[in-house]
């Protein structure tokens, strides 16, 4: 990078700074200044750090490498902004009654203790051994292909940039995050924000200026089609990189598992992961909250165009033999690496440093608050504020160092792994999504009814997911590969979701449902005419017409 870039990237670390010490001058005197920002968030905070937090190496890295691959296909997962105002409109006011800090809690008070730990337990390794891990390992290596250095020279020792970035990362984001709660995590997304906006546009004009325009792209990826290997053996056309729907037959994206399968998926992610949920939780009331997700959905409009955009953008310049990269995946780094003018490769490098910090944030403070709400208090009940607030930080330490020595198996296994990490959500989200949407819909759904589904939800998916690590590229013959590891992966995905929500309905009929008085609130149509009147005195005319 240019003297001008680096001078830029100075910036945007010295305004990141400013913030953090800015936050770290309120003292948090208890778990919900902490962790929940003493619910005390405005709208655009609340909006800014949805978006941020979901930008992480799955765009910086995945969207963009799906788009050089295989086109529009992935665009389905980023126009999914209506879930997001599902969130706002459906699910805030039950969250907001219910006064949880987590959403395993709120199993807890819908379902029962059991359905709490479970979700809990599933939450925080998913996090730690998945989400942070492809992060960390995804950041890594963008790092080092956008920096192009290879090694760096300590002491004597040659060591691989890699390791240097993606330590660095992780340490740089513990800091902040340990100290500074969820009010950093907050309030450094207000900055973050507008960098990676900023960058990912200058990305994505310059891009299509060095191509020639809209319509060169378009032609290009018209004329390129996605091709698969039928069991007769023959190749088959599915469609054009340009198209959204795949023919049914399409091993990665048919079309009957994309329009369904993707709304589960998103329902799970946007309306009931703790993740991404926290952010209205910390909001000052429900208008608040609301108007952060209207505020996100807009912005969630963006990452077909900043991220998987470019990806065929990349694609593109290498069929007209202006520029390579070794694997989809680098196709973004390849972009900021040789296209962008000086000062410009400064405010995308801030962009992705922006993101990555961002999303790795959320996860530390997601990740520590599940563990000191849901277990540890648990166990200690009597304790002060303080207390638990010391143990926060301390999780946040721990899971910080956990995923530093994460790294080193990320390091080794490499694509083989990610690859297999990213389908962890696809397996995971069906039987939490199928728990949460019952829930909510119906006071007769049981305590047993939830637990059991979740249990079983795991099971179906964690199977699959053993049983395509055990079989790899062999392809098997008997029951147990037919069934669990041959169906595609969002037909399988889908069918986990209706097999759960029948066992649900089922096993309702005969075990004992929850007190209706325990569990009013929580539920469509158990609101008081008090908590109505709350939840219709925090919209406006102008929440549903910018909603629209």
């Amino acid at each position: 990078m240019a003297i001008l870039d680096w001078i830029i990237l100075g910036l945007f670390c010295v305004a990141l700074v400013g913030i953090i010490l800015w936050t770290l001058r309120k003292k948090d005197k208890d778990t919900s200044d902490y962790f929940l920002a003493g619910r005390d968030a405005t709208w655009i905070a609340i909006g800014a750090s949805i978006f941020a937090s979901n930008i992480g190496s799955e765009h910086l890295v995945g969207l963009a490498g799906a788009g050089a691959e295989s086109g529009m296909a992935m665009a389905h997962w980023e126009m999914h902004g209506w879930l997001i105002l599902m969130l706002g409109w459906l699910f805030v006011p039950f969250y907001a009654r219910s006064g949880v800090f987590t959403m395993p809690e709120f199993l807890e008070k819908r379902y029962n203790a059991k359905s709490r730990s479970f979700l809990s337990i599933i939450s925080i390794v998913s996090y730690i051994l998945t989400k942070v891990a492809v992060t960390v390992y995804a950041g890594g290596v963008v790092f080092k292909d956008v920096f192009n250095i290879e090694y760096v020279t300590l002491f004597n020792q040659q060591i691989d940039f890699f390791w240097i970035s993606a330590i660095g990362l992780v340490v740089l984001t513990g800091i902040y995050t340990v100290f500074g709660g969820m009010k950093a995590v907050l309030y450094t997304s207000v900055l973050q924000t507008p960098i990676l906006l900023a960058g990912s546009i200058a990305i994505l004009v310059i891009g299509l200026n060095q191509l020639g325009g809209w319509g060169n792209l378009m032609e290009i990826v018209r004329a390129t089609d996605v091709t698969y290997m039928n069991d007769a053996g023959e190749m088959v056309r599915s469609s054009s990189m340009a198209n959204l729907m795949r023919s049914p037959g399409d091993p990665d994206f048919p079309w009957t598992g994309v329009i369904l399968g993707s709304a589960i998926i998103g329902f799970w992610y946007w309306c009931t992961d703790q993740f991404i949920v926290q952010r209205i939780l910390s909001g000052r009331d429900q208008t608040q909250a609301r108007r952060g997700t209207i505020f996100g959905a807009y912005l969630k409009l963006t990452p077909v165009f900043l991220f998987l955009i470019p990806g065929m953008i990349a694609f593109a310049l290498k069929q007209q033999g202006t520029m390579d990269f070794a694997s989809n995946d680098a196709a973004f780094s390849t972009l900021v690496k040789e296209l962008l003018p000086k000062g410009f490769t400064g405010i995308v490098v801030g962009g992705i440093l922006a993101a990555l910090m961002s999303s790795l944030a959320s996860l530390f403070n997601s990740s520590s608050m599940l563990f000191t709400v849901d277990f540890y208090q648990k166990i200690k009940p009597n304790a002060s504020e303080k207390h638990y607030v010391m143990v926060g930080r301390m999780a946040t330490v721990v899971i910080v160092v956990l995923g530093i020595l994460w790294i080193p198996v990320m390091k080794g296994l490499g694509q083989v792994l990610y690859e297999y990490l990213q389908d962890v959500q696809s397996l995971l989200a069906p039987g939490i999504a199928a728990v949460f949407l019952l829930g909510v819909i119906s006071k007769r759904t049981t305590p047993s009814a939830g637990f059991i589904g979740l249990v079983v939800g795991f099971i179906l998916g964690m199977s699959r997911l053993g049983l395509k690590v055990y079989f790899g590229d062999t392809v098997g013959d008997g029951m147990i590969y037919n069934v669990f590891v041959a169906p595609n992966w969002l037909h399988y995905e889908i069918a986990i979701f209706f097999i759960i929500i029948a066992l649900m309905v089922i096993v309702s009929f005969f075990t004992k449902r929850m007190d209706p008085a325990k569990i009013q609130g929580l539920y469509f149509g158990s609101a008081t005419a008090e908590q109505r009147a709350i939840t219709r005195a925090s919209w406006s005319k102008w929440d549903v017409i910018n909603s629209a």
